[in-house]
């Protein structure tokens, strides 16, 4: 009798409320066809997962500082500079998808605005911004869901390079657009939400973001305005899809994640393979 029960019925993909596979609709969260196959796709869960997100974007990340440093090596420089050690060319950069008005006017890669949110200037760099994102990532994602987390990541990311872009800058790439839009989410958030916990939040995630800037104007070559697109950007995705308190994450946000990692993998893809095949075959 148990298993005749635990055969026809299932967790809704949106809520994770036990329903009815006969359910045309869940009765709690009101999704449409909740047993469809794709809707309950391991894969597709697994994207929900915390730690999952977080190890994708890790991982994809490093990925291609490792391909960026082999790609097209760096000369040598100065011995034991911090700057420049484990630091990949230029070339190799602009081959995998850097950004700026060189890769966008020149070259007409407008895709860059999504690969240079993945590649990195030095070991240096890529650390700083993956123990931010290890840091803020899981909060975002307690707050918004993990696919209001991806898509604030990486609609945010693009429109601070566009930002950037505008502004003038000719060359740029690295994480760090992206993870300030997850400082704005959450800095909306916290505004938003008020109380203790959203005061607490909001000064702590502010003076973050009041750093950021203040060592971008400090540090030369660090694209503040990069920086702060993101970090705007992050702010108003945070108002316009809502956060956990006042809207829980239903289909459409799922839609929206699921065609961010889409894009963003067919770009990566593109990118490290024309490359690939520019310097080893032709």
């Amino acid at each position: 009798m148990i298993a005749q029960q635990s055969k026809n019925s299932l967790l809704c993909p949106n809520c994770r409320r036990l329903i009815s596979r006969d359910e045309s609709q869940c009765p709690y969260c009101g999704i449409r066809k909740p047993s469809s196959w794709w809707k309950n796709n391991s894969f597709i869960r697994g994207l929900s997962d915390k730690d999952t997100i977080l190890s994708i974007i890790l991982y994809t990340n490093i990925g291609f500082f490792i391909l960026s440093l082999v790609l097209v090596p760096r000369s040598s420089g100065p011995a034991l500079n911090p700057l420049t050690f484990l630091s990949p060319s230029n070339k190799s950069l602009l081959l995998l998808g850097s950004t700026g008005t060189v890769a966008i006017l020149e070259l007409h890669r407008w895709w860059s605005l999504v690969s240079a949110n993945y590649l990195h200037g030095g070991i240096l760099h890529i650390l700083f911004n993956m123990m931010v994102l290890r840091q803020i990532g899981p909060l975002v994602i307690r707050e918004y869901g993990s696919q209001r987390m991806i898509a604030i990541y990486t609609l945010g990311g693009v429109a601070g390079f566009a930002l950037s872009f505008l502004a003038g800058v000719r060359f740029t790439i690295g994480a760090s657009a992206a993870v300030c839009s997850l400082i704005g989410a959450i800095l909306y958030y916290g505004k938003s939400r008020g109380g203790v916990y959203g005061q607490n939040l909001y000064s702590q995630i502010g003076g973050w973001a009041v750093s950021i800037f203040v060592f971008g104007f400090i540090v030369p070559g660090i694209n503040n305005w990069g920086h702060g697109g993101g970090m705007a950007a992050g702010a108003l995705l945070g108002y316009l899809l809502g956060y956990q308190e006042k809207k829980r994450e239903n289909i459409s946000h799922k839609l929206l994640g699921t065609s961010c990692i889409i894009v963003t993998a067919v770009v990566l893809a593109w990118a490290a393979l024309s490359s690939v095949f520019y310097v080893f075959v032709m």
